[in-house]
């Protein structure tokens, strides 16, 4: 064998699996294959002034690379098992907790010294919520902020670099099974492992899928989180970003009954561009700097779609929607609330008018003409019950950034272990459709990395 376990991906489950295994069994011979560049390489060129918009980087900086999709997040890890995944469903709450902390006190002990825990326990606006049909879910949430964040990452790497072998820009084409282990394609060549530890994130849900149908692993559909990301003022929702910094609520629409939640808050912060699969779509960051806090908060809110027979591909739904948006706007799409409840597009003089001053450069059109209306029609709902509790969400000048998908991949048929029906194959992290977080993740490599020391 080339190694004694191979991990795919460099993402927060790659990583601490990494992590796990090289403190556990120093004499592991170790080695992770990412499809992106390493952390320091990893920049966008969109500058917002030579280049507006995405170009199709051959990998996407924002996406790939030492750190996975969350190296450019704002580094937000909710401890909770109300959401962020199912991995308490494969090895139980009181594991996937201690998991999550054991975590925590990883990012605090590598630079995130100075950030401050957050936590729902006893907060009045969970009464605030209740009395306005509104849902407040229990959690504990360390925010990093993109910077913080970026530190803890560098410092991970300078760690692992010397207990690990990396190879960056090496995608994986194959993953084979062979008489004792594994063999893995990456540029034309081979290599061999004993254990091999999938955690390709979300980005590689595509690529995922493909290795399970190759080997016969079984899959069953996942779902699809379509919506948008919603900028105001800061003062808007200062009184709950003050103290609980990102507040996860849930509401039920009163017509189809559908649930609608709030999802990455960005206290001061920034929407941004994302690219998946050569689709573009909307996120948003945030810094524990405050030189760098803007007047605006942003956070998405989305819905959930599963889908039964005949239909399976929830994630080509997805796409679809995100490459109308495309079509239609170059891109992103921007649009006032005022002129979405009117029935009329935005303008860039609309725009350029508005008392809330977008952080992202998009263009204004009609988010009606991309998603379904009855989607479109349960976030409108959602904004007017935010608007009890938050008065000034629902006004004229809030902005709607369109579309914002969150792609699962399909969920892979897996043991309470991790592990596949091949002894030794794990698939860890968002990539597998169980877990949805940065802090589920990364708790997911911790718990595979002890599996494989205890046998090795």
């Amino acid at each position: 064998m080339d190694y004694d376990v191979i991990i795919i991906g460099a993402g927060p489950g790659g990583i601490f699996a990494a992590y796990e295994l090289t403190l556990l069994n120093p004499r592991l011979k170790v080695a992770v294959f990412e499809a992106g560049k390493p952390l320091a390489q990893r920049a966008c060129p969109i500058d917002g002034e030579k280049i507006v918009s995405c170009i199709g980087c051959k990998s996407c900086s924002i996406m790939s690379g030492f750190g996975g999709a969350g190296a450019f997040s704002d580094g937000k890890y909710n401890i909770t098992n109300d959401f962020g995944g199912t991995l308490h469903e494969y090895i139980g709450k009181k594991k996937a907790l201690e998991l999550m902390h054991y975590v925590d006190e990883l990012n605090v002990r590598f630079g995130g010294e100075n950030t401050h825990l957050y936590t729902t326990a006893g907060s009045k606006f969970k009464k605030l919520c209740l009395q306005n049909d509104l849902h407040l879910l229990d959690a504990s949430v360390r925010h990093l902020g993109t910077d913080i964040n970026h530190v803890v990452l560098t410092n991970l790497y300078e760690h692992l670099q010397k207990r690990a072998e990396f190879h960056f820009l090496s995608p994986v084409d194959k993953v084979e099974v062979t008489d004792g282990g594994f063999a893995l394609t990456c540029g034309g060549k081979k290599y061999s492992c004993k254990s091999c530890v999938i955690s390709v994130g979300r980005s590689g849900s595509k690529w995922m899928e493909q290795v399970c149908r190759d080997i016969g692993i079984e899959t069953k559909s996942n779902r699809v989180d379509l919506g948008v990301r919603v900028e105001l003022p800061a003062e808007v929702f200062s009184h709950l970003t003050d103290e609980l910094y990102e507040s996860k609520i849930v509401y039920r629409t009163k017509e189809y009954g559908d649930l609608v939640r709030t999802f990455c808050m960005n206290p001061r912060g920034a929407v941004v561009n994302e690219n998946t699969n050569g689709i573009v779509t909307v996120n948003g960051h945030s810094y524990e700097d405050k030189s760098k806090h803007t007047d605006n908060t942003n956070f998405a809110l989305l819905v959930s779609k599963h889908f039964s027979e005949p239909f399976h591909d929830s994630n080509g739904y997805g796409e679809s929607i995100a490459r109308l948006s495309n079509m239609l706007g170059g891109g992103v799409i921007v649009q006032r609330f005022g002129d979405l409840t009117r029935g009329q597009r935005s303008t860039p003089r609309r725009i350029e008018e508005a008392f809330t001053v977008p952080t992202l450069k998009a263009t204004p059109g009609d988010l009606s003409l991309v998603l379904p209306k009855r989607i479109l029609d349960g976030i409108m709902e959602m904004l007017y019950a935010l608007d009890k509790i938050a008065p000034g969400t629902a006004n004229d000048d809030t902005l709607l950034y369109g579309v914002e998908v969150k792609f699962y991949n399909m969920e892979v048929a897996v043991s309470e272990r991790l592990e596949t029906k091949y002894k030794g194959l794990y698939v860890i992290g968002d990539g597998s459709g169980i877990t949805h977080s940065l802090s589920h993740a990364s708790a997911s490599g911790v718990f595979v990395a002890r599996e494989i020391a205890q046998e090795a």
